[in-house]
């Protein structure tokens, strides 16, 4: 299919841009890569009726580590970059932010694809949406009224939908803390494909002593979501057993989706928690 018709604007700066989705108003999409956007454009899922290519702006593609050890993301830092960043770019503890690119789409669509754009895009099953979840990013956007911060436990406030005005820019993502035990795994029918379901797990310890831990889940809801049982239950000091059981017992009876009903998907959640609980004690 060929997408609706479209007016095509090329901002020169972030200020412009800005300027522009004010003027244009809610009939305006910001492009970013264009690897969510155009797919869904091309469906006629999403019909703006004007683009704003911000691809070209510099200063939005940067990444690494501040003087208080938060890892820094540009809004057009593309996919592939984060995955062939070395430590000495990242910083320690932020293994998991660069693990996790290798789970989205194939090489073209990570060289291409953003984690702005990602991350304004929405999708429940996105990794940037899930690590900024279980990372407590802090989002960057800028709009004609100033700059604002948003957590993004407060971002994400349903399908496809964010808390950012037509009229802002989402232009950095910040992590602020290092997660040094932390891993991310997922399940898709093909590789490449969407994940049916995702888990990501940071777990606290203090020396060699586990502390607790923080779970969150993508493809199982409207947004990722934090596993609040499953966190009681490591900081409780239970097994990763029972962390995954507390996990998959979160989501409702009506969990179903692409690739299965609640119950295989329980069952799923069950294993993913498990493998990240895992794979985060392994470090």
């Amino acid at each position: 299919m060929k997408p609706a018709a479209f007016r095509y604007h090329r901002a020169r700066d972030t200020d412009g841009a800005v300027r522009l989705l004010a003027e244009l108003g809610e009939d305006a999409k910001v492009l970013a890569g264009g690897q969510s956007l155009v797919a869904m454009m091309a469906y006629r899922l999403a019909r703006p009726r004007h683009l704003v290519d911000i691809g070209a702006l510099r200063g939005l593609d940067h990444l690494g580590t501040d003087a208080a050890g938060a890892l820094r993301v540009g809004a057009l830092t593309t996919h592939h970059s984060v995955e062939r960043a070395p430590d000495s770019v990242l910083g320690p503890g932020f293994a998991v932010v660069r693990e996790t690119m290798r789970w989205i789409g194939h090489l073209p669509i990570r060289t291409r694809g953003t984690a702005g754009g990602s991350l304004a895009h929405a999708d429940a099953t996105a990794e940037w949406c899930l690590l900024a979840v279980v990372l407590d990013a802090e989002l960057h956007v800028l709009g004609p009224r100033g700059a604002r911060r948003i957590a993004a436990a407060e971002f994400f406030l349903g399908p496809y939908t964010t808390a950012l005005e037509p009229d802002e820019l989402l232009v950095e993502i910040v992590f602020p803390r290092p997660a040094p035990y932390a891993a991310v795994t997922e399940f898709a029918e093909r590789r490449g494909d969407f994940a049916l379901a995702s888990a990501a797990v940071v777990l606290d310890r203090d020396g060699g002593a586990r502390r607790g831990g923080r779970v969150a889940l993508g493809g199982v809801g409207p947004v990722p979501l934090r596993a609040v049982e499953a966190e009681r239950v490591l900081a409780d000091g239970g097994t990763f057993a029972e962390c995954a059981a507390a996990a998959a017992a979160t989501l409702p009876d009506d969990t179903d989706g692409p690739g299965g009903g609640a119950t295989y998907r329980r069952q799923l959640i069950r294993t993913l928690v498990r493998r990240a609980c895992e794979e985060a004690d392994a470090r």
